[in-house]
């Protein structure tokens, strides 16, 4: 992954997170990649993680398949960065 993508794919990130969760993009942007998410955020329920995969596909162009979906990858906002980015690179 080079740094382009990175940035890219964290924005991204951030701001679906910010977006579909209606946090502000002050404290979207002071998530750390150990940053719980799931199960630590209220605003992100189990409602909430289909708008956000969705939002991701949207954005990213990317297709995230249902049997992809799990508690790992929602863990925390790096997890989620690191799937997102995996899904980009194709």
């Amino acid at each position: 992954m080079d740094l382009a993508t990175g940035t890219k794919v964290d924005a991204a990130v951030r701001g679906v997170l910010a977006d579909v969760l209606g946090i502000g993009p002050d404290r979207a942007a002071a998530f750390t990649a150990d940053t719980p998410l799931f199960g630590a955020l209220p605003e992100l329920d189990s409602m909430a993680v289909a708008g956000v995969l969705t939002e991701l596909e949207d954005r990213l162009d990317i297709v995230i398949d249902d049997d992809e979906v799990d508690g790992d990858m929602l863990e925390s906002f790096g997890a989620l960065v690191a799937f997102a980015e995996n899904k980009a690179r194709g």
